[in-house]
């Protein structure tokens, strides 16, 4: 770290009423600065020091705001925003099967999930989420949508062993993964690739060998759906004769470059062997409950010192992308579920979606914290407003209290993607005139919709 009296950064963010930094220790400096140069975090902490210390090119003073790293959503289905709110309230197999899959076979291609993505990056940057994991089709169209929101991502390419709407035949498999790696090699820096096995009754053990056998000599995530649903812990069983996490863990995929999506019905010997490989965890509570999924058993995946990140799955099955108010249910609906008010306390949940949740996608040395060295990745709130008045405590405050819509400026690598509550990047307008061009060809074909009571019409 330069403690140079004279030394110039790019950048100093200062006079912030409280800054949370999010490191080991939840450090909390009231009356903070942060320092940036080259897109990285130089230093962090008490702003009469750091405006003694560095000169900077451009000087933002924060006053009446709290400024934290940014949010990183460890599961999404990006493109998904198009299909946001068709086929409510049904059963999960009945959603996939007569609804999405249907539904993607008939429209996602590249254009569509370009477009999807982008809607999907504009509502995470402006709700202060910075970096997204995604999985879906035609990753490469994610990526160009990426790349021109300045979010940070890593992006997980769809592999099935039947028919997906980019691969009509699923025995080139390889050959599509081979091209999106190949791809991948021009992406700007803040894009990782990876590789997204749907689960484990979509992909059979070859499969789910050759696709990890490939993610670890590339060194990149391996993404899968584990233990969504009683029913697939049931159809696991059945086929294999054992719970999907011995499963996954007997062909050998499970290590700290493993990724599992919500886990809502893994047992204690499951989470134990988790936590031996070092894999990680996505708890998806909005989504969960909506689809009545169940409770992932998320007190205990802590306990057990599983790596825990927060995510939306898809805006079809949540139906939006607000981590806040993922942040704000998980700490709630777990003390009522366990009949213990001390789980799931504010610090943890706040790390699960920063630090915690950029160790689950394999960002930790990257970003989640306000730490020297790491990537410029954070957010300013507005706190003086009546629902944030007054403020004991911030890091209580940003669970329980703050909302995206508080969120006022944000930066990624350094550079900033959101002023004033605007997006810098994007045209939003546009975007969101070709989404409803999008809806209406999606809204004439569509045949299964809920009324609102459950019921298909």
């Amino acid at each position: 770290m330069t403690k140079d009296h004279t030394a110039t950064v790019d950048l100093l963010l200062t006079r912030i009423d409280w800054l949370v930094l999010c490191d080991a220790d939840m450090t909390v400096v009231e009356r903070g600065a942060v320092a940036v140069d080259g897109g990285v975090i130089v230093d962090a902490g008490p702003c009469d020091a750091l405006e003694a210390r560095y000169r900077a090119r451009e000087v933002v003073r924060l006053p009446g705001h709290l400024v934290m790293p940014g949010l990183v959503n460890t599961h999404v289905h990006a493109a998904m925003t198009l299909f946001r709110g068709i086929g409510d309230d049904l059963p999960l197999q009945t959603w996939l099967q007569e609804v999405i899959f249907p539904a993607e076979a008939r429209h996602v291609d590249g254009a569509f999930v370009e477009l999807g993505t982008v809607l999907a990056c504009a509502e995470m940057l402006l709700g202060g989420t910075t970096t997204f994991c995604d999985g879906y089709f035609f990753e490469e169209a994610a990526a160009r949508a990426a790349a021109r929101s300045g979010i940070r991502a890593v992006l997980g390419q769809g592999v099935l062993d039947f028919p997906s709407p980019d691969l009509k035949d699923p025995s080139r498999a390889r050959a599509r993964v081979e091209a999106f790696l190949e791809a991948a090699g021009s992406w700007p820096e803040t894009l990782r690739p990876s590789l997204f096995c749907h689960a484990p009754y979509t992909c059979g053990p070859e499969t789910l060998r050759w696709v990890k056998d490939l993610c670890r000599r590339r060194g990149i995530l391996f993404q899968i759906h584990v233990s969504e649903t009683r029913w697939e812990v049931e159809e696991i069983e059945r086929k294999y004769g054992k719970r999907p996490v011995f499963h996954l863990d007997e062909l050998g995929v499970l290590d700290s470059l493993t990724l599992c999506a919500h886990g809502v019905w893994l047992d204690e010997d499951e989470i134990g062997v988790l936590a031996e490989r070092g894999a990680a965890v996505s708890h998806n509570v909005e989504s969960n409950l909506k689809l009545a999924s169940g409770m992932a058993p998320v007190a205990a995946l802590l306990r057990a010192g599983v790596p825990v990140g927060l995510g939306t799955d898809g805006c079809a099955s949540n139906n939006d992308l607000d981590l806040f108010s993922e942040m704000a249910l998980t700490a709630r609906l777990h003390k009522a579920v366990t009949g213990d008010p001390t789980v799931c306390p504010a610090r943890d949940v706040l790390r699960m979606a920063t630090v915690h949740g950029a160790r689950a996608v394999g960002l930790a040395h990257e970003t989640g914290s306000l730490e020297s060295g790491k990537r410029a990745d954070l957010i300013a709130l507005r706190i003086d407003q009546p629902h944030l008045t007054p403020l004991y405590d911030p890091i209580s405050h940003v669970v329980y209290a703050a909302r995206s819509s508080d969120v006022n400026h944000v930066w990624v690598d350094g550079r900033q993607v959101v002023r004033d509550g605007q997006l810098l990047t994007l045209d939003v307008p546009e975007i969101l005139r070709e989404a409803e061009r999008i809806a209406a060809a999606v809204r004439s074909d569509t045949h299964i919709w809920s009324d609102g009571s459950g019921n298909s019409v």
